[in-house]
């Protein structure tokens, strides 16, 4: 991926700014515990400037001093027949319209029990909605079904993907919209495969095994004018990513974007060992990585990710995510390990660390530890500190991660909040940042 980079005004102010992110690590601010969820945990700011924040039921316009229930959120599964879903997992805000695009998880499955979590059918029928708020979370238009654009429809959404037969769909808190620097917005989903014999496809055995589908959209022409309006957003599918089965046994799951300085977009995916194909989990544990140079329309051969010294690093099969700090400075937080794992396992360490601009692969000096097993833990069961979330604190800049650290195979959890921040006074990469 560097053959694009070697332009020499752009080689050498890249370097300049690696050496400048070296030079100011994360540090832990704070940390806090609870045993309940904390309101930040999957709040996003839903203003292209300001500090109204919007989380799950619930809004501040304080910068998250005080929250209320937000009253005005439309309940998506009002009036649908008992068993079908509408589960809202991620949501961005569109810098330059400052309108807020929340993906959905959709089920149109009568008769099915809503207790039930992560049921088998849905590897055959989920499919993807969308909806918009125009005031920052306070009304919304009617949620929408992804369709592509052409000769598509609510059975067969998008390419490749026929309801009842497969499925298309979001991972994890993880899998954040983007909208990129030119304006389009990318849904990166992942997508249960066909074989030949138009039968899901899984070649090794596993829980389940995904491809991913980055879908792009744009807003029709007139849909500010028009509020509300129906499908105020045209969708296509850019492309479809596939896993090697010899190298990961459920494919690629779970993609997190971010965009850089460059305007190159970077895609981490959950990868697996283990399963029916590797029973000894002799494979090697990674995260996968591709890169798209053409605002999200063609992506690189999906490789394992690694350390800016391209020296791969292990990993479980846990979502991770990308965040990018208003300074322009992108970070990862996810687990990672010093010996292979097996399958879904250890998800501890809980670390964070800063991706270098010019490889896009993680700066190894920048690695913090937030999170590992104490002894307390031991008596409580198995431990795993996975499913993150991120955000900015508008008048501080510090990042805010909370996470739940979970017991006993997800029985029990206690909830944390880690506010981490940097050194700020040399200078940040939105005023220095090199542009092509």
């Amino acid at each position: 991926m560097t053959e694009s980079l070697s332009k020499p005004v752009l080689a050498i102010a890249l370097l300049c700014l690696r050496s400048h992110v070296v030079a100011q690590s994360l540090r832990i601010v704070s940390r806090s515990v609870s045993s309940n969820q904390p309101a930040f945990y999957g709040a996003i700011s839903v203003e292209s400037k300001g500090i109204r924040l919007l989380g799950k039921g619930q809004s501040s316009d304080n910068n998250g001093r005080s929250w209320s229930p937000n009253g005005s959120k439309q309940e998506l599964s009002s009036g649908l027949p008992y068993g079908y879903r509408r589960e809202p997992v991620s949501s961005t805000c569109d810098p330059r319209t400052g309108w807020l695009l929340t993906v959905i998880n959709a089920l149109d499955t009568p008769g099915l029990d809503p207790k039930v979590s992560e049921p088998p059918l849905a590897q055959r029928n989920y499919y993807l909605r969308y909806r918009i708020s125009r005031d920052g979370g306070r009304t919304w238009n009617p949620d929408e079904p992804i369709i592509q654009s052409g000769s598509f429809d609510v059975r067969h959404p998008v390419e490749g993907v026929w309801l009842g037969t497969n499925a298309v769909y979001l991972g994890d808190v993880g899998c954040v919209p983007l909208v990129t620097s030119a304006g389009n917005i990318l849904v990166a989903a992942q997508t249960t495969p066909l074989g030949p014999d138009g039968r899901l496809y899984n070649p090794t055995g596993g829980h389940t095994y995904t491809d991913v589908l980055v879908l792009m959209g744009r807003w029709r022409p007139g849909s500010g004018s028009r509020w509300p309006e129906s499908d105020p957003i045209e969708w296509f599918a850019a492309m479809r990513l596939r896993g090697d089965p010899a190298r990961t046994t459920r494919g690629l799951i779970e993609p997190a974007l971010a965009e850089f300085p460059d305007h190159r977009i970077l895609m981490v995916m959950r990868g697996s060992n283990g399963g029916k194909a590797d029973p000894q989990c002799q494979l090697p544990s990674h995260k996968w990585f591709s890169v798209s140079e053409d605002g999200g329309s063609t992506w690189s051969k999906p490789e394992p990710w690694g350390y800016d010294d391209v020296t791969p690093f292990f990993s479980p099969s846990s979502m991770s995510v990308l965040f990018r700090h208003s300074t322009g400075r992108v970070f990862w937080a996810g687990n990672l390990t010093s010996t292979n794992c097996l399958g879904d396992l250890p998800r501890w360490p809980l670390v964070i660390g800063e991706v270098d601009p010019v490889s896009l692969r993680l700066l190894r000096k920048t690695i913090l530890i937030l999170d590992k097993p104490e002894p307390a833990d031991s008596a409580q069961g198995r431990l795993d500190i996975s499913h993150v979330t991120m955000l900015e604190d508008r008048q501080t800049g510090e990042i805010i991660v909370i996470y739940p650290r979970a017991h006993n195979q997800y029985r029990t959890r206690e909830w944390v909040a880690v506010r981490a921040t940097f050194p700020r006074d040399a200078g940040s990469q939105e005023s220095t940042r090199p542009r092509r």
